[in-house]
């Protein structure tokens, strides 16, 4: 069985665009990088392999990490598109068990905005202690029917309907109707 190996990323290219990107000359790196303008010119072209030691200099010149460099550097085709398999996708289960929370949104978001997959059994509820201050939810009915309660505030809806309603304080969704409730679920903080 033979492995086919993949290119080693072209970093020439991405550094001379993060260079320009923050308007640096070569002349402006080479002082940043403590490497010589004539490297930083050869390896911009793909005529020097770097040492780990000169990316180390280059990507701390630049204020970014490695990764990133290597990372932004590999086949577009290959970034294009992020594919999480169904089996990855995080979830998790009410202490009840009548609920299910899929976790859509990527990690990196985590705190600026969440995004779930949510499904609820008929005759249960999910319910939530407030969120940080001014956070909002957004939650779309996929099918079933669901009372959304807000504090005080209590609003009933059929699936195609989207209900936003504030998160900062006690609020619950529940299945009212006789099947099971699916719905996306936006968390937006404070």
């Amino acid at each position: 069985m033979t492995d086919k190996l993949k290119k080693p990323p072209e970093i020439g290219s991405r550094l001379q665009a993060l260079r320009k990107q923050q308007g640096l000359s070569l002349d402006d790196m080479a002082v940043r990088s403590k490497i010589s303008r004539s490297m930083l010119s050869q390896v911009e072209r793909g005529l020097a392999n770097p040492t780990f030691a000169t990316l180390w200099a280059l990507t701390q010149a630049l204020g970014i990490d490695i990764a990133t460099l290597i990372g932004e550097a590999a086949d577009e085709s290959e970034q294009a598109i992020e594919l999480v398999e169904a089996h990855n996708i995080p979830r998790i289960h009410s202490a009840d068990g009548h609920c299910l929370l899929q976790i859509l949104s990527p990690p990196e978001t985590t705190g600026d905005v969440e995004w779930y997959r949510l499904e609820i059994e008929p005759g249960a509820s999910l319910t939530s202690q407030p969120h940080a201050a001014g956070a909002r939810e957004h939650l779309t009915l996929l099918t079933g029917e669901a009372l959304v309660i807000s504090s005080e505030a209590q609003q009933k809806a059929a699936a195609g309907s989207t209900l936003r309603y504030r998160a900062d304080v006690p609020h619950s969704i529940s299945n009212t109707g006789t099947g099971k409730l699916e719905a996306l679920l936006v968390v937006i903080p404070g």
